[in-house]
């Protein structure tokens, strides 16, 4: 690859209720399946604003494959940027959905505000303090540093499938994390390294480009193109 653009989805609308819930300080459950929650209003605003963004570059920055992830509010985050790339006639790059590309698989964890998960396990809340957030596995779920192992798989696949070309990848927070901890050197070991690379709002955009044989960052969670009224 040359070019990697990495575009966290727009808010869904668990991302807003669990804003109001944490707020508010309450114990409960988001409802829905993580894999299927869809985009809230401000979400789809965000998505419309990277699609007006990709629109407006110039024929050779222009994204020439996209690998998103299977999930709902991933897929819709594309298909709105993708209805701005045909608006202005501009062309539409392939298209790959990619399992791996998945958010983090919090298992038990699934959907429940932080109150929730201290409430109703408050065994599991102390292995994770004593084992440490990077390395914790929540029961049925994955740890980050499982997450940093199937992110190298998919990006060295991509490298091959993808050799000499720029290439868009929407998905989620953790998924932009570890792509900045993987095209940096980094391992599984060293995982909670991620905690330290600042946040990833949503609809935001990170880039890397290739220099000589590595990947070098060039930008890292931009909301520039945001209006400041719906950056979350």
């Amino acid at each position: 690859m040359e070019e990697i653009t990495a575009v966290r989805h727009g808010e869904s609308t668990a991302n807003a209720a669990s804003a109001r819930a944490v707020r508010d300080d309450l114990a409960v459950r988001i409802d829905g399946r993580d894999a299927d929650i869809g985009l809230s209003g401000r979400g789809r605003e965000q998505a419309a604003a990277v699609g007006h963004l990709l629109a407006g570059l110039p024929d050779d920055a222009l994204p020439q494959s996209v690998w998103c992830s299977p999930y709902q509010r991933a897929r819709l985050t594309w298909e709105i940027a993708r209805e701005g790339l045909r608006a202005a006639g501009r062309p539409l790059p392939a298209e790959r959905v990619d399992d791996r590309l998945r958010d983090r698989v919090l298992g038990v964890f699934e959907l429940l505000t932080p109150r929730a998960i201290e409430e109703r396990f408050p065994a599991e809340r102390r292995e994770m303090e004593r084992i440490g957030l990077p390395f914790y596995r929540p029961p049925g779920g994955e740890s980050f540093a499982d997450v940093s192992v199937r992110i190298r798989e998919v990006l060295d696949d991509a490298g091959t499938a993808e050799a000499g070309r720029r290439v868009l990848v929407v998905a989620h927070d953790a998924v932009v994390l570890l792509i900045r901890h993987v095209l940096g050197g980094g391992t599984p070991d060293d995982v909670g390294r991620i905690f330290g690379y600042g946040q990833v709002a949503n609809g935001s955009i990170s880039r890397w480009r290739r220099r000589g044989g590595r990947m070098d960052l060039v930008s890292f969670g931009d909301t520039g193109h945001l209006p400041p009224e719906i950056v979350t």
